[in-house]
């Protein structure tokens, strides 16, 4: 792992793990722009020809009966966990709900409403790897919200059904469930097919492929964020354990060779204590190609010369996992501006967050933690604004209205307001 101790290698690296989530190549483009309009024309038989090209499977819809069949066969430890992973979500979930609201403002009644959106479609990943996780994360808060309609896209690669992603399935209850992937499944949910309805708007991660084809129907339903690679910074003094920073490291470098692990400390013992750690935890992992290619290329000690700095180094970076082992952590979590999810102290691991701690895990990478926030119960529903005049309240307001048409150049406008006062004061004269 690279060891940065000046700003030109700083920035540098900051340009490298920025690139690292460019937009897709015109290959993979020019195939999504494809497989998006064949499915567009041709509804399920395009679904079924890219499922049984792409994954070698045939059907389309998953029963009921398919969901339970293969539930039985997860490890009864895992469903104990994930029953306990579903209560957790929920709670922290629910907290985040939000309801309708108005007042009264002399004869004006304004306020908001707030409705689940109908039809929300998720997509779960199943190939290279399945996660249970995923389910949990995206439909949970559709469900808190209110989302009456969800339908789930995985697939089956080879025709072979994950049984734990099936558990997760019929744990939070979805009944509508599709055994496609990729670009037709994002293609067949943001459009429609004879078999699958439309839906309003679409989450949950993917690869490259289902990453691109989400921007493409952008606009023609809604999706909640473009996820890049997983990363996580760690902002760590002198008083941090070394295997605790190399062993957090690694659990995001082994999920992608495109990850990204940083250390920011202000501890250049550390700094070398977490290396020697570092090599020594690589090699027992099951995956350490992957994690090795990840460390290489995209990881990073960054030595920064006090709190400022590290902090600076924080926001500017946005990480999508931030991880603070300090003296004080939740003093120092003052300083943070921009991250995904932050996790404090020791006995915060970032896994926590990844499976049963409660917030999602669904967050925004490569810096758009400066905007974008996790996915939860608010990006499930519509707000709506609610006006409410009464002729009282229309008589205190219409000259303003009126005089700022005017300066707009919009005449209708101004006469809308208009034809109304005449009307309001023609009343009135009648009363008296």
């Amino acid at each position: 792992m690279r060891i940065i101790e000046n700003d030109t290698d700083y920035r540098h690296f900051t340009v490298v793990i920025r690139n690292r989530s460019e937009n897709a190549g015109d290959g993979v483009l020019e195939s999504v722009k494809k497989i998006i309009e064949d499915v567009r024309r041709d509804g399920n038989k395009a679904v079924a020809y890219y499922t049984a090209e792409f994954d070698k499977g045939t059907s389309i819809e998953v029963s009921e009966r398919t969901i339970e069949e293969y539930s039985k066969k997860a490890d009864r430890h895992f469903l104990e966990a994930l029953e306990k992973s579903v209560q957790r979500i929920r709670g922290f979930h629910k907290r985040q709900a939000e309801h309708s609201w108005s007042y009264n403002d002399n004869g004006v009644v304004l306020g908001q409403l707030i409705r689940p959106l109908e039809r929300v479609g998720v997509y779960v990943p199943g190939g290279k790897a399945a996660y249970p996780s995923s389910v949990l994360m995206n439909v949970i808060p559709a469900q808190i919200a209110g989302v009456e309609e969800i339908a789930l896209c995985v697939p089956f690669p080879d025709g072979i059904i994950n049984p734990y992603v099936m558990a997760a399935i019929k744990a939070v209850g979805v009944k509508e469930v599709y055994s496609i992937g990729g670009a037709q499944a994002v293609a067949a949910m943001a459009y429609g097919t004879e078999t699958i309805k439309r839906v309003d708007k679409i989450v949950g991660p993917g690869n490259a492929y289902v990453a691109a084809a989400k921007k493409m129907v952008f606009g023609a339903v809604d999706i909640d964020m473009i996820a890049g690679p997983s990363e996580i910074l760690i902002a760590a003094d002198e008083t941090a354990e070394a295997s605790f920073i190399a062993a957090d490291l690694l659990s995001q470098a082994e999920h992608d060779e495109n990850a990204s692990s940083i250390l920011v400390t202000t501890s250049g013992e550390l700094a070398a204590r977490v290396q020697i750690e570092l090599t020594g935890r690589l090699e027992k992992l099951t995956r350490k190609e992957t994690a090795r290619k990840s460390i290489e290329n995209y990881g990073a000690i960054i030595i920064a010369a006090d709190r400022g700095e590290m902090f600076r180094c924080v926001n500017e970076i946005a990480p999508e996992h931030l991880e603070i082992m300090t003296k004080d952590p939740e003093k120092d979590l003052e300083l943070v501006r921009n991250a995904g999810a932050v996790f404090l102290g020791r006995w915060s691991a970032e896994p926590l967050g990844d499976y049963a701690a409660g917030p999602n895990h669904t967050l925004p990478t490569n810096g758009t933690s400066r905007f974008f926030s996790p996915l939860g119960v608010y990006d499930f529903i519509k707000r709506t604004s609610l006006i409410n005049f009464t002729g009282e309240g229309f008589r205190n307001i219409a000259e303003t209205v009126e005089t700022m048409a005017e300066c707009e150049g919009l005449q209708a406008h101004a006469e809308s307001v208009r034809v109304r006062r005449k009307a309001l004061e023609g009343m009135m004269l009648e009363d008296n």
